[in-house]
């Protein structure tokens, strides 16, 4: 069959597409929205976390630790489409390192992305924002070098160190977002079709929690794992959510000694417990729960 003009064209453009399309650099910070940003940040310091700025003009406080950056948000935007703090955190958005912001938001919405109106206060950066999971937010930051965005909207914490070194060499490994049911393939296409995430085999798995599917961000430094619900669950949860963080660190039984002796708990059970391979800490403030996945630390 001889393709026509049209279908030739297409298939030219797929082979030269980059494969990192909008110049994705890693995570550069994931907000959790709360209305108990104190208990969040008491559990976020267990993990090794410090909080090092505070927003300017907004309830946002945030928490470094190594080259990771975590936002607890407790202001209500008033936005009907934004997650709005509640008592049990829920993760409101992911920042991803770009090499151009603008370019990446357009080039985006070119493909598909929904745009989120941007609504600044002044003297505030605008980052550009998609639509994500649920109610969740994609943020796209540019600026992450010698200029940050935390160097116009926050305020740094007094005698505080700036820069906390990490425990037992925790880093990104990347988000667990759980799918509805039959939506695998729209949210892989999804991330492929913005992002240049792609898919791994099936029988590539990384930690100890192994359902669902992994994609690969097209910068190699961070992976998401999608996950449907079960179909012989008893009660299917129609939400999408961007569920829960996972950490790499090159010695997981180090990572979870050293956590246990600040204070964090790991499920130790039959079917879920510290492996070599990974392990999985008790679930806090109702919905609050991190994953450590074996991984070596990425080169500097």
């Amino acid at each position: 069959m001889i393709a026509s003009a049209s279908s030739s064209l297409r298939n030219r453009e797929a082979i030269d597409e980059p494969p990192n399309p909008l110049g994705l650099d890693g995570i550069e910070f994931i907000e959790f929205a709360t209305r108990r940003p104190q208990a969040l940040g008491q559990v976020l310091e267990t993990m090794g976390f410090r909080p090092i700025a505070r927003h300017r003009s907004r309830e946002v406080l945030l928490y470094r630790q190594g080259s990771m950056n975590i936002v607890i948000n407790a202001h209500a935007e008033g936005l009907p489409e934004a997650v709005q703090p509640g008592d049990m955190p829920e993760i409101a958005a992911i920042a991803l390192r770009v090499r151009d912001a603008g370019a990446a938001w357009r080039r985006a919405i070119q493909r598909g992305g929904w745009p989120v109106p941007a609504q600044p206060h002044p003297m505030e950066l605008h980052i550009p924002a998609l639509h994500g999971a649920g109610r969740s937010r994609l943020y796209l930051v540019d600026r992450y070098r010698e200029f940050s965005i935390y160097d116009v909207d926050f305020v740094p914490i007094p005698t505080v160190d700036r820069h906390p070194p990490a425990v037992a060499g925790l880093h990104w490994f990347g988000v667990v977002q759980y799918v509805g049911l039959d939506r695998l393939d729209d949210w892989t296409e999804f991330y492929a079709e913005l992002f240049g995430f792609s898919a791994l085999p099936d029988d590539t798995r990384f930690g100890i929690l192994p359902r669902g599917r992994v994609l690969a961000s097209p910068c190699g430094q961070f992976y998401l794992q999608l996950i449907e619900p079960e179909l012989d669950a008893v009660e299917v949860d129609p939400d999408e959510t961007l569920h829960r963080v996972a950490f790499g660190t090159p010695d997981v039984r180090q990572a979870v000694r050293e956590l246990t002796r600040r204070g964090m708990a790991f499920i130790e059970s039959s079917s879920v417990h510290t492996e070599d391979r990974g392990a999985l800490t008790q679930t806090l403030l109702g919905s609050v729960a991190f994953e450590l996945v074996h991984h070596p630390l990425p080169a500097s």
